[in-house]
């Protein structure tokens, strides 16, 4: 198995240990019953975890209809958000187990409304249709998929079958990104340029536009220690951006995830030159190209939240934020649990480290700048 398939593996495997309370409100016995300890593929989505955390409580559950929905210290977690990717962002130093507690009753009214497994699955499609149509510029593939392999595919990924997934999603043609230098998975130090005549088993190589939902988070005070950061109450707290990455090659230079990140956050860079003296890099374009995604047909009015409306509050949170984020510096990044340096080039990261929906989902914490960039 080569360093990006064995990456790739590591994805589709990787889980987080939970450890899930139940509402003090919602129990009607005593004692109160213990935590639920399970684990949560990193890939999935919390309300896929009902089934298996139901059982374990429903002896002391109140009377009534079921709807269901997780909290983290105070904060009901967004369903249509992959585990690994709130684990990620709202844990700035992993907790393990991660302590949630689930409710049965009282849903709140400002989260998006969850019918179970059949919410999660058109959340994921509209998802895939959303990244086809930045690929390729149209949702065709996703849309005619035949019936049997749109069940094959959503039964591949809540059971974390990856050949399985790969064999399905292999006819939507949404191939991988051209490789660049090659990658020292370990500590992400770069190697010679693959040869020419050298295969690569990843499939048809593709280039250019990369669906990237990103998350900036600010920890507030420069901290000695990052596990001391504020706790996110609100998820208006969170800049979101839903855009594509557009990578432009040039030979004799590589995109870096610096530069990706760049292109989504330009004022976080406004003090550092363009091409990196130490490693060459493209020049980049001054805008990055929103998404048309909202063209594609949705197929179901319980899917996630429209690509259009999360574009519009994510540019309005930009706005309202561009007045201060050029005071701010970016303390870490954080992709599928690893924290990978900005150097690494960027096409390694998107064939590796996507999730299978083929959005690239990227979490950034920024905080005030360090003393030293304060008087560059």
């Amino acid at each position: 198995m080569d360093l990006g398939s064995e990456a790739r593996k590591y994805v589709w495997d990787g889980a987080i240990p939970l450890q899930i309370h139940l509402h003090e409100s919602e129990v009607t016995t005593l004692p109160f019953p213990p935590p639920a300890l399970i684990l949560g593929p990193r890939i999935g989505y919390l309300p896929l975890l009902v089934s298996i955390i139901k059982p374990h409580f429903s002896s002391t559950l109140p009377p009534g209809v079921d709807t269901v929905w997780f909290e983290y210290k105070g904060l009901p977690l967004k369903w249509y958000i992959p585990t690994g990717v709130l684990f990620d962002l709202l844990c700035v130093e992993p907790e393990r187990p991660w302590n949630l507690t689930i409710h049965f009753r009282g849903y709140p009214s400002d989260l998006s409304p969850c019918e179970g497994e059949e919410s999660v699955k058109w959340s994921f499609i509209n998802s895939l249709k959303e990244a086809s149509y930045i690929i390729n510029g149209n949702c065709k593939n996703v849309m005619n998929m035949s019936q049997s392999d749109q069940v094959d595919l959503w039964r591949s990924v809540m059971n974390g079958n990856m050949e399985g997934f790969l064999r399905v999603s292999s006819k939507l043609k949404l191939g991988a990104i051209e490789e660049e230098p090659k990658i020292n998975a370990i500590s992400c130090t770069i190697q010679p340029r693959q040869a020419i005549d050298e295969k690569d088993n990843t499939g048809p190589s593709r280039s250019g536009r990369i669906p990237v939902r990103l998350y900036v988070r600010s920890v507030g005070e420069d901290l000695d220690d990052l596990e001391d950061a504020p706790l996110v109450d609100s998820f208006d707290k969170i800049m979101y951006i839903n855009r594509p990455v557009e990578i432009q090659k040039k030979e004799g230079m590589f995109f870096t995830l610096r530069d990706a990140i760049r292109t989504l956050l330009p004022e976080f860079f406004e003090d550092e030159p363009l091409v990196d003296e130490q490693i060459s890099k493209i020049e980049l374009t001054d805008e990055a190209r929103t998404t048309e995604t909202n063209l594609c047909h949705r197929e179901s009015e319980n899917a996630s939240i429209s690509s259009s409306e999360v574009v519009e509050k994510s540019d309005k949170r930009n706005t309202e934020s561009s007045h201060s984020s050029n005071k701010v510096d970016i303390k870490l990044v954080r992709i599928q649990g690893i924290e990978p340096r900005l150097e690494i080039p960027f096409s390694w990261v998107v064939n590796n480290l996507m999730n299978p929906e083929h959005y690239l989902h990227i979490c950034v914490f920024v905080g005030p700048p360090s003393e030293q960039a304060k008087t560059r």
